[in-house]
């Protein structure tokens, strides 16, 4: 370990651990073809693939309307025909290529979020037993008046997430109602 490497705290380093893990899981379940394609996409989103195109294009032009200044046939004319299907075709597969990378980035998108999800309800389950553990800590304490406090109360009981998403469910579909009732009640513009 090099000397200027900070030394992280363990649980810390776990959680980096796991993270690479999770990377790694994820690159090992992709197949060899998906690794070519996440290759090519990866090429061609570099600039230097749009100068390449653009010199390619510019030299096919160039050459075929030389070609017809000089007095040869050109191999394909203007407007370029030819070119124009290479580069139809060309767009066509770096639109599967882009939207099968996408599809792969989506799922390690999904790990993703499944991840901040379960971590943020612990966060939350971990605030709820601070604050009643410190509410008892107060209650005990002879030195601290003793009070009721509703919110503190409140806050030390953790929220159960199927009540949460209900609550959420709820509320959007009182949004989308509330939003077709104004839609229903505008006048049809001509």
């Amino acid at each position: 370990m090099a000397e200027d490497t900070p030394i992280l705290p363990a649980h810390i380093e776990e959680t980096v651990q796991a993270i690479a893990q999770l990377h790694a899981d994820h690159e090992a379940r992709a197949t060899p073809l998906q690794r070519f394609v996440d290759r090519l996409t990866a090429r061609a989103g570099r600039p230097a693939f749009v100068a390449l195109l653009t010199v390619l294009i510019v030299a096919w032009m160039v050459l075929n309307v030389a070609m017809a200044a000089t007095g040869r046939k050109p191999i394909d004319e203007p407007p370029f025909f030819w070119m124009q299907g290479v580069v139809a075709l060309t767009a066509l597969y770096m639109t599967v290529l882009i939207l099968t990378t996408q599809r792969r980035e989506d799922e390690m998108a999904g790990h993703r979020e499944q991840l901040t999800l379960e971590l943020a309800i612990l966060s939350e389950q971990k605030s709820a037993k601070i604050i009643a553990l410190l509410e008892e800590l107060r209650r005990d304490n002879p030195m601290i008046r003793d009070r009721h406090d509703a919110e503190a109360e409140a806050l030390s009981t953790p929220a159960d997430p199927n009540s949460v998403l209900e609550a959420i469910k709820d509320s959007r579909e009182e949004l989308l109602s509330s939003a077709d009732g104004i839609e229903a009640g505008r006048p049809e513009l001509s």
